[in-house]
């Protein structure tokens, strides 16, 4: 972590507070507004209650994931593609190895109590560690596996933890549960971006997101044992909480301000069993506020590349996918070939992701996907309003729905009308790309 920062430091990309913060609502709201005022990660260098600093909005920069995976002339799409692939193709026990006695010592063993305890919303049920990636092995297969799952500080021997479903982690917890037993776990709170990102993936149940890792870091990770458990964790973590999934106990979890902006109710969730805590002596935690940029680019990046391998796949002309402002929509820029080209994109797009596929919009080549100014222009100037779009009633959507809120889906094609393209051409002023202000403004 400590890299990383010293990296976004000599950017220009890292605030620093110097002065006490409260980690109850104070914390969140200074993250807030630095996220407003530019984007850079922010670091809390003295907050209440714990030795330890807190970083924040890291990951909330689409540029800065870009740096990251080393995309250089590719779009994220297409380097995530590749390191997927690479990934899949790993051959088992390639992507880690021991980590040296260096990287393995140093730790101090503590309690829960020591890491700070952030409130981030008006109605949170409590202090919740938000950038939580639990790492735990398939109890069939001994495969490793990453993934973000919100978790409630209740004490320092219990966590309360929200499990998607669909989620791997959800599927061991099930299988070990069916035999009565615990589900060892481990909770990394200060992950490199090669691990953060890794949880992200979307990979298929075979493969771990560890190989995902090591291909981003482009070597094996170093990896180190647990105290209390039979597990290894990546060396590189700063702060790693170990427990377990207690079988057959569901205790009250929430309420808590999700990645949608408004607040999932109280409800009976996993219970999480802390048996030791450990963490480096310069030790940053890293706390996410979700909803807001550093938690959304990442997932929005992840899934545009998955809807990206989908849609090209089956689909020609297929130039770019993002999912900005919101991981519902997939706008998809293409190279239109034939008349019906945005057609037959919906229909790839909407297989391609059956939960967050709520919109589709279709651009041509010269539209910004990352601008929705850009892309709503290109709706509303290039043809009619209601032949171009598209409404598909009664379609289930998003898995976590019970009310049915985002069922049914909406696609706009936004693209110039076949055959007339001459008449919907840009106007521009030449040499406007080349204009430097400092050289006309006092």
């Amino acid at each position: 972590m400590h890299s990383l920062l010293k990296t976004l430091e000599a950017r220009g990309e890292l605030r620093r507070v110097a002065k006490p913060v409260d980690p109850q609502h104070q914390l969140a709201a200074v993250t807030r507004a630095v996220q407003r005022a530019g984007g850079e990660a922010v670091l809390f260098e003295n907050v209440q209650g714990s030795s330890l600093p807190v970083v924040s909005n890291i990951f909330g920069s689409h540029q800065r994931l870009c740096d990251m995976i080393g995309t250089g002339e590719q779009t994220f799409c297409q380097r995530w593609i590749a390191l997927t692939e690479a990934c899949i193709a790993a051959p088992p026990g390639s992507f880690t190895r021991p980590a040296t006695e260096a990287e393995a010592s140093g730790f101090i063993s503590g309690k829960l109590s020591d890491l700070p305890a952030i409130t981030w919303h008006g109605r949170d049920g409590g202090p919740y560690f938000t950038s939580a990636i639990f790492l735990a092995n398939d109890p069939e297969t001994g495969v490793a596996n990453l993934s973000f799952h919100r978790s409630q500080q209740i004490s320092d021997q219990e966590l309360r933890v929200r499990l998607g479903g669909t989620h791997d982690l959800a599927r061991y917890q099930r299988a070990a549960e069916e035999k009565g037993e615990a589900l060892e776990a481990a909770l990394i709170l200060s992950a490199p971006p090669e691990i953060f990102l890794s949880a992200c993936a979307s990979l298929p149940y075979e493969a771990s997101e560890l190989a995902m890792a090591a291909q981003i870091r482009g070597e094996p990770l170093a990896m180190r044992k647990c105290v209390t458990l039979d597990l290894e964790v990546p060396a590189s973590a700063d702060i790693v909480v170990e427990g377990r999934f207690l079988p057959h106990e569901r205790r009250p979890e929430g309420p808590f301000g999700e990645f949608m902006g408004n607040y999932v109710e109280i409800g009976p969730n996993h219970v999480f069993e802390v048996t030791h805590v450990s963490y480096r002596p310069d030790a940053v935690l890293h706390g996410l506020l979700c909803g807001s940029p550093e938690d959304l680019r990442p997932l929005e990046a992840v899934t545009a590349a998955r809807v990206y391998r989908a849609v090209s796949a089956a689909v020609p002309g297929v130039v770019d996918v993002s999912c900005r402002p919101n991981v519902m929509i997939s706008i998809i820029k293409i190279r239109k070939a034939y008349e019906g080209h945005a057609q037959h994109v919906f229909l790839a797009a909407l297989a391609s992701h059956l939960d967050y596929n709520k919109v589709v919009i279709v651009v041509d080549e010269d539209v910004d996907i990352h601008d929705l100014d850009d892309v709503m222009w290109a709706y509303l100037t290039r043809g009619r309003a209601d032949t171009r779009a598209m409404i598909l009633n009664d379609i289930p959507g998003f898995y976590r729905d019970p009310k049915k809120d985002h069922w049914g889906r909406l696609c706009i094609d936004a693209t110039m009308p076949w055959g007339r393209e001459a008449e919907f051409a840009r106007k521009s002023i030449p040499g406007q790309d080349g204009i430097d202000l400092k050289d006309w403004l006092a």
